[in-house]
């Protein structure tokens, strides 16, 4: 639990770690109230431009000086696609159109599931953004080290729909 999961919001009462439906969760004492974590959405895009795929060298934590493709986290009420280019244009310059969705990606034990994209290139300036030490465009068989094991699932995903296989 985290200093703000201690109360219960329903009666305040202090939060008890408790084994409900097959997990430890929060759960109130005094009123039966559960505590459910919700995970946290994030999206990317894979961006071809002449058979290279664009990567951004990541400027802040998890994965600082590794590279992932463009993305992040998507804001509560913002739809997923406008997420995903809206994360493309903050870190790499670029103005992209959101084609299809590649797949969504989850790891048991970790809070976030990746919405990942195919994207077209449709405007802007390659440029690193605040969140971004380098960008570049790299052949998919010799990429630079990557920031997260699901980046390699998601770009084998993507070669496998180029491909017309799923």
């Amino acid at each position: 639990m985290t200093s703000g999961d201690k109360f219960c919001t329903g009666c305040g009462a202090r939060l008890a770690i408790r084994e409900h439906e097959g997990r430890n969760r929060p759960v109130c004492p005094q009123c039966g109230r559960v505590v459910y974590y919700d995970p946290k959405l994030a999206a990317a895009c894979v961006i071809e431009r002449n058979g290279q795929t664009l990567m951004v060298r990541r400027a802040v934590q998890t994965g600082y000086g590794l590279w992932s493709m463009p993305g992040g986290y998507v804001d509560r009420g913002e739809p997923v696609e406008i997420a995903a280019a809206r994360e493309v244009v903050e870190e790499t310059g670029l103005l992209v159109e959101i084609d299809q969705l590649i797949g969504l990606f989850s790891d048991a034990g970790n809070p976030v599931v990746v919405a990942a994209y195919a994207a077209m290139e449709v405007g802007g300036v390659l440029a690193p953004g605040p969140e971004s030490l380098d960008v570049g465009f790299f052949e998919i068989d010799d990429l630079p080290p990557l920031a997260f094991p699901r980046d390699e699932q998601i770009l084998r995903r993507w070669q496998r729909i180029q491909s017309g296989l799923r």
